[in-house]
């Protein structure tokens, strides 16, 4: 699974419309399984408590609405919605909404709440789940937009409300429309088993996990071993992961705040899209290496009206096939040439296989800057070697013997690898004379 998250009102004119059959065409070309439409549920906006203008997706006004200013006649706006929905579906996409459980904006009607509000989230109120229609309101919401055909939901800081909420929401919602997708926005790794196991949530944020580890690899030094210590500690988890390098509430990972350059986070690419079975989402402009240099801090804003610069010229790009910025378009080509091999063989579906321990006392390999895993099927298998140095690097990667195949019996005594500075090299093992780039 590869989930495109985007804002409607970022992208084009900000209108439903604007996602149309040469906008999925160009997902396509990434690998894209699934499309999060964040901010469709209609937000509270033009009030005294709104953040910004028009205003925060997360401070839930009704919820069973869209937003006026994403419809091209607002009137007609939920039929708007309806009609993206089956363009999505049409173009064999999915489709993910986000489901935002522990609060809602002070004027919305639909549950009950309290007179409170967490942290300084002072455009919303916290719902009052002591009560019992609280519960069954919030399964009659997500049952209306299973019932729109909406594939799945991103369920916002879910360790906030019961978790015996969310067992009871996505039960009822799977009684009546099975396969419903649950995604979980969660930051204890501790609790990771119990909303898997126990609440039923198909993937989780590994936002403590590979997200917090990656970044202090490419920008504070932090040894690489971080990566292998985090999937060891996960186990059995790690398929029911969602990895990232950028989202809404992260900088982004091209702006001045993080690795200030989009070329940096090749290696950390690879590995979070191909290493084991976790999904991966790709935060939209973040492959054509978005900066937010219009928004606070590195980050796009999600408050206030923004064009963000990547967004705009791809855009153009898709629509009417103006050039992108010769910068975007080399960030674009190294991601078009490393996200849709994961929904190939060996890996979609193949075995994983940590290669940093048996590799480290080759010549040239540092446990602390480099990463290296082999994916494989009974016929198929690559090799993934990740350099997270600001220096190029020459490495012999060995494979144990009882990985090697006899397709794969010339590098018995290792394989010699070339990466540049935080980039990545994919071998193709059963073809010795591809190298996938």
């Amino acid at each position: 699974m590869i989930i495109y998250q985007v804002l409607p009102r970022l992208w084009g004119r900000g209108r439903f419309s604007d996602w149309d059959v040469p906008a999925f065409s160009y997902l396509k070309t990434l690998g894209i399984t699934h499309v999060w439409y964040t901010g469709v549920i209609r937000h509270s906006t033009g009030k005294p408590w709104v953040k910004g203008d028009p205003g925060s997706p997360y401070s839930i006004e009704n919820y069973r609405d869209v937003n006026p200013y994403l419809a091209d006649n607002p009137d007609d706006r939920l039929d708007e919605f309806k009609s993206l929905i089956k363009r999505t579906h049409d173009a064999g996409l999915s489709v993910i909404i986000d489901f935002i459980p522990n609060h809602v904006a002070p004027d919305c009607k639909d549950v009950p709440v309290l007179d409170r509000c967490d942290y300084d989230w002072t455009d919303t109120r916290k719902v009052d789940y002591s009560r019992r229609e609280a519960w069954d309101s919030m399964l009659g919401i997500l049952d209306f937009w299973a019932g729109l055909g909406v594939d799945g939901f991103r369920c916002d800081m879910v360790e906030m409300v019961p978790v015996d909420l969310m067992k009871f929401l996505i039960e009822g919602v799977r009684m009546r429309y099975p396969g419903t997708l649950f995604i979980a926005e969660v930051y204890n790794q501790d609790s990771y088993r119990n909303y898997i196991e126990y609440a039923g949530f198909d993937y989780l944020y590994d936002k403590s996990g590979v997200y917090d580890s990656m970044r202090a690899i490419l920008c504070h030094g932090q040894t690489a071993r971080a990566l292998s210590w985090n999937w060891q500690r996960l186990s059995d988890l790690q398929g029911h992961m969602l990895n990232f390098l950028e989202n809404h509430d992260e900088q982004r990972l091209a702006s001045p705040y993080f690795a200030g350059d989009a070329r940096m986070g090749y290696a950390a690419l690879a590995f979070e899209a191909l290493f084991n079975d976790a999904a991966f989402m790709l935060y939209a402009g973040g492959e054509l290496g978005e900066t937010a240099s219009e928004g606070a801090e590195g980050r796009t804003s999600i408050f206030n009206w923004s064009h963000p610069a990547s967004l705009s010229s791809l855009y153009s790009h898709i629509r009417e096939g103006s050039p992108l910025p010769v910068a975007e378009q080399e960030v674009l080509d190294r991601y078009r040439a490393i996200l849709p091999l994961k929904n190939e063989e060996p890996f979609s579906g193949g075995a994983c296989h940590d290669l940093c321990y048996c590799s480290s006392a080759y010549e040239g390999f540092d446990p602390d800057r480099h990463f290296a895993f082999l994916r494989y099927t009974a016929d198929r298998a690559s090799l993934v070697f990740c350099n997270f140095s600001s220096f190029p690097a020459s490495v012999t990667i060995r494979i144990p013997d009882g990985l090697i195949t006899q397709k794969c019996h010339p590098w018995r005594d290792g394989i010699s690898v070339e990466a540049k500075p935080y980039d990545a090299e994919i071998i193709s093992l059963l073809q010795p004379e591809t190298r996938e780039r």
